[in-house]
């Protein structure tokens, strides 16, 4: 519970940061932020397929 209530905080900062930012900065780092999470995706999926066979 206290996990969830440190996160949903966060957010609350986060959200309130991007509605004082300009637009574009808003944009290049939800971009920055998107890339980041399709390269740890891939990563991750990449590396389920080499444990995999050799988990039992």
């Amino acid at each position: 519970m206290l996990f969830l209530v440190a996160a949903l905080l966060l957010l609350g900062v986060a959200m309130g940061s991007v509605a004082h930012a300009p637009l574009p900065v808003t944009l290049v780092a939800a971009a920055v932020i998107g890339v980041w999470l399709l390269i740890f995706a891939i990563r991750e999926r990449r590396g389920q397929h080499r444990t995999q066979p050799g988990h039992h």
